[in-house]
């Protein structure tokens, strides 16, 4: 193995989990390696499970009133993620590299026993070098990771659990460093004449220098050659260093919203010229500008900036949000010519960068501290290095709405220094930060930044151009309206908020848009926001446990603030919508008509009567008011030449007669992580859309794929996000399916609902290469039943085993989940047979004991359970010239208690660790 490049393992399968059930240490002792109360926790009344990463442990739990607010009123607690591994003995000699996208909230991580790093940023990946703590051949590698959700980085959801990917990468003891090759084209001048100022870092982890050669390769985006160049490089022992190539294309194909062209650089790392380590990036050719006066350009073409701001949880999955349903997401924000998108308030995971990458979509990519002490800068330096190359980077930012942003010297200082660390790694992209203070208090603050950002101030746009008329600025976070999909009367009382645009935090999507739409100078907008999201449910309380800030809801189903972004943004086909709905109105009730359209003329008619011809207002909409009849409510969209561009109607719909289900996508991937949603709906008798049904939908999956969230972007709901079972929310819900590890059988979906014809989709199963994943044992072996003495005492008993080894063949054996009905009487006694299993220092861990506990072995008294609160315990087998047969247990029932005994498992570890 050491003579070959480096093999990437996933860790995102098979996972033991279990939740911490109370706040005993988890660091035991000041041995190095005698931290073992990881196990206690794991282990602790037999309720762990078996999960796969991305894994959100809070949104499968329950909602509570006294749970935080902001957090979407879900208990959050703390958490054990435990696997092993085993390595042949040819495996030495090699670097280990584990590598977590990021863990909610901080996070410790156990090798061998040994804590080997600490992560405090619930947004932040970590690379642990774990070389040094490995074992090989027959031994174990057990590797635990404690994540504590207790601790609160946002006032928004941020779930708990390891929410992105992990990986260990084994390379060479020379390689290629994690996030090591900086590959951002540069354009010279004003010419189709580019360069990649090619920085590739290299470490040596060996105690010899090492001479090594640098081989790169562009790929264009058909994959093919285009370019070539090499650099030789001297590394010391235990060092690293940076290899510097050039390589100079003319006229590449750019990388633009409606054709992001990307390229590959590969590098190669030789040895004499042997290659013994390879690493990849993708990077893309495009310029960006901002201007003081005219506002942002890409690829010296003006562009409006179109976005939104996003916290990353989506319905059912919580903040663990497959790749596919990134993808998603985006794609459906794209349709509503959003062609921005703000990573409020943090770093985002490198997957959804990479959709952005691949699909067109800019990032303002914005940091979760602010602050210049070592740890905030190495996590800025860390997000920097990871995200440069990326063409859909076009704005760094380095805070949100800090309270040191009108201080007049202290937040000046830290944005400066945050803003010179961004320099020393990419000098291609301006630095900006999301302020929304008074604009004499931040003027020191101002000053330091490439592009000023403005939050909800859209009255200071004029003033702030005329303060600073060489500084380039973008609204940075705007609007905040709110309201609730599919409702068109507010009523606090039931928590519901009406969909015409009156309601808001801030302002409106109509009052936002025109101050920004009107003035060249500022860039674009990142409305607040894209999506709903769990927590924050101003102005509204419990119930209410999500946003209404979305223009889309937790699902990405599009509210009416959507429809009116949408005409406001398209500008190269025409748009029109129609709301509300025409179902359950009372006849003759008034009623508001809104159309939201891009087209010069727009006229509405009841039943065939004209309600009106209006010229299209692109910042207000257009409305009317008609008394209720049922039928058809059409709206016609017309240039300005009175010529029909486009119609769209709503109308009074039967009763829900079937369901309908569509798949966002036709097949899906058998690699266990592909994932994507599935829209359902019921249609009346004639297959129309019925916006009013709150049916409850039974779904089953047979094939390749299982249900790993469910969701209706309904703010109130309490229902749980994982199951099989989720009622309709004003006319939809959504399945979050994923594909299974290697399953080979197409996917069949079906969901039914009482009273109403079955939904039924076939989805394609995508055979794809399996992710590589490391050889496994496991750590525990079960041991056979306990046996039980058919005797009871009142007086502890002798529990020399010696003395009474004829009669335990006589004994009774112990059913699982059994507890002993005591009979008045104080003691039961139990053996274990051992006599196959029994090393020195082996541990056996009970895992469910009711009642203290006395355990003797091989003439000696071990460890006893001195408290009858019902709890796992562990005991060691100690050194004895005579290997013994048995341990004896006896059980002391609780003053007053009927039961006791020792109803969980019996574990004992399968291979003795070198202590």
């Amino acid at each position: 193995m050491k003579n070959i490049g480096r093999e990437v393992f996933s860790l995102n399968r098979d996972w033991l989990f279990n939740l911490e059930k109370d706040e005993s240490p988890f660091f035991a002792g000041a041995k190095t390696n005698h931290n073992f109360v990881p196990f206690l926790h794991l282990y602790e009344d037999g309720s762990r499970e078996t999960v796969s990463l991305p894994h959100d442990w809070v949104v499968a739990g329950p909602f509570s009133e006294k749970a935080d607010q902001t957090h979407g009123h879900r208990p959050r607690g703390a958490g054990w993620y435990f696997k092993t591994f085993t390595l042949d003995e040819k495996d030495k000699g090699r670097h280990y590299e584990l590598q977590f996208d990021a863990a909610a909230v901080h996070a410790q991580v156990y090798v061998n026993g040994i804590l080997v790093h600490r992560n405090f940023c619930g947004y932040t990946s970590f690379y642990v070098d774990i070389t040094p703590y490995l074992e090989y051949k027959t031994q174990i590698n057990t590797l635990f990771v404690r994540v504590d959700a207790r601790h609160k980085e946002g006032w928004w959801y941020e779930g708990g659990g390891l929410y992105r990917g992990a990986r260990l990468v084994t390379r060479a003891m020379q390689h290629i460093e994690t996030d090591g090759i900086y590959a951002n084209p540069v354009r010279k001048g004003k010419t189709q004449n580019w360069e990649i100022p090619l920085e590739v870092s290299v470490a040596n982890f060996e105690e010899t220098q090492k001479d090594l050669e640098l081989d790169a390769v562009l790929l264009n985006p058909d994959g093919k050659s285009v370019l070539t160049g090499s650099t030789k490089i001297r590394v010391k022992p235990q060092d690293k260093t940076v290899g510097k190539i050039k390589l100079n294309i003319s006229e590449p194909t750019l990388w633009a919203l409606e054709n992001p062209a990307l390229y590959t650089v590969k590098i190669s790392l030789k040895d004499n010229g042997s290659e013994i380590d390879r690493d990849e990036t993708t990077c893309g050719f495009r310029t960006i500008r901002f201007d003081a006066n005219k506002g942002f350009f890409l690829n010296d073409k003006y562009l409006k900036i179109h976005g939104t701001c996003n916290h990353q949880d989506h319905a059912g999955v919580g903040v663990a949000v497959p790749p596919g349903v990134e993808e998603f997401r985006i794609k459906t924000l794209q349709k509503l010519g959003c062609n921005a998108i703000r990573t409020a308030h943090n770093s985002p995971s490198k997957t959804l960068l990479d959709a952005c990458d691949r699909l067109g979509m800019m990032v303002m990519d914005e940091v979760r501290r602010f602050g210049c002490t070592e740890e905030v800068l190495d996590q800025l330096r860390w997000h920097i290095r990871r995200d440069r190359n990326r063409p859909c980077v076009i704005l760094w930012s380095i805070m949100n709405e800090e309270p040191l942003q009108e201080h007049k010297t202290i937040g000046p200082n830290i944005a400066r220094k945050m803003v010179q660390e961004i320099r020393k790694l990419d000098t291609t992209r301006p630095a900006t930060a999301a302020l929304s203070g008074d604009l004499d208090m931040m003027d020191a603050f101002i000053r330091e930044l490439d592009v000023g950002g403005n939050n909800y101030h859209y009255r200071d746009y004029d003033t702030y151009h005329k303060l600073y008329p060489d500084k380039p600025l973008v609204s940075t976070e705007d609007t905040s309206a709110v309201m609730t999909r599919g409702v068109y009367v507010t009523d606090r009382k039931q928590h519901i908020l009406s969909s015409y645009d009156d309601e808001k935090s801030a302002h409106t999507q109509r009052e936002a848009w025109r101050p920004i739409a009107e003035r060249d100078f500022v860039a674009g907008c990142f409305i607040w926001t894209g999506f709903d999201y769990r927590g924050e449910s101003t102005p509204l309380t419990y119930p209410t446990v999500l946003s209404s800030f979305g223009i889309l809801d937790l699902c990405g189903f599009p509210k009416a603030a959507a429809l009116i972004r949408q005409a406001q943004w398209i500008k190269d086909r025409p748009i029109l919508h129609l709301i509300p709905h025409w179902n359950d109105w009372k006849k003759g009730e008034q009623v508001r008509i809104m159309a939201m359209t891009n087209t010069d003329q727009v006229e509405v008619f009841l039943n065939g009567v004209s309600l009106g011809k209006q010229q299209g207002d692109i910042y207000n909409m257009n409305f009317w008011e008609v008394a209720y009849e049922p039928g058809v409510l059409e709206a016609v969209g017309y240039d300005s030449s009175g010529k029909e561009l486009i119609r769209t109607r709503t109308e009074t719909t039967g009763k829900p007669h079937s369901v309908k289900l569509t798949t966002y996508r036709d097949s899906l991937k058998n690699d266990g992580e592909d994932a994507f949603p599935v829209t359902v709906e019921v249609l009346d008798s004639k297959g129309r859309h019925v916006p009013t049904a709150n049916n409850e939908i039974e779904f089953e999956v047979t094939g390749a794929a299982q249900i790993i969230g469910l969701g209706n972007g309904d703010p109130n709901s309490h229902e749980p996000e994982q199951g099989n079972k989720r009622r309709l929310f004003n006319g939809y819900a959504q399945v979050i399916v994923q594909g299974k590890y290697g399953a080979k059988r197409n996917i069949t979906f079906k969901a039914t609902a009482k009273g109403l014809k079955a939904g039924l989709l076939k989805i394609k199963s995508e055979r794809v290469p399996a992710p590589k994943l490391l050889k496994t044992d496991d750590f525990y072996k079960k041991m056979p039943p306990l046996l039980r003495c058919p005797e009871l005492f009142n007086e502890l008993p002798d529990i020399n085993i010696d003395k009474i080894a004829d009669s335990v063949k006589n004994w009774i054996p112990v059913k699982p989940g059994e507890l002993l009905d005591m009979k008045g009487k104080k003691f039961v006694m139990f053996a274990l047979d051992i006599s196959k299993e029994y090393a020195w220092r082996r541990r056996v861990f009970f895992t469910d004991i009711v009642g203290k506990a006395h355990f003797w072995c091989g003439g000696l008294i071990h460890r006893t359970k001195l408290h009858f609160e019902r709890s796992s315990h562990e005991i060691y087998m100690l050194r004895r010239l005579i290997k013994p047969k048995y341990i004896t247990i006896v059980v002391e029932a609780a003053p007053g208690e009927k039961t006791a005994g020792i109803p969980g498992e019996v574990l004992i570890e399968k291979i003795k660790f070198k202590r």
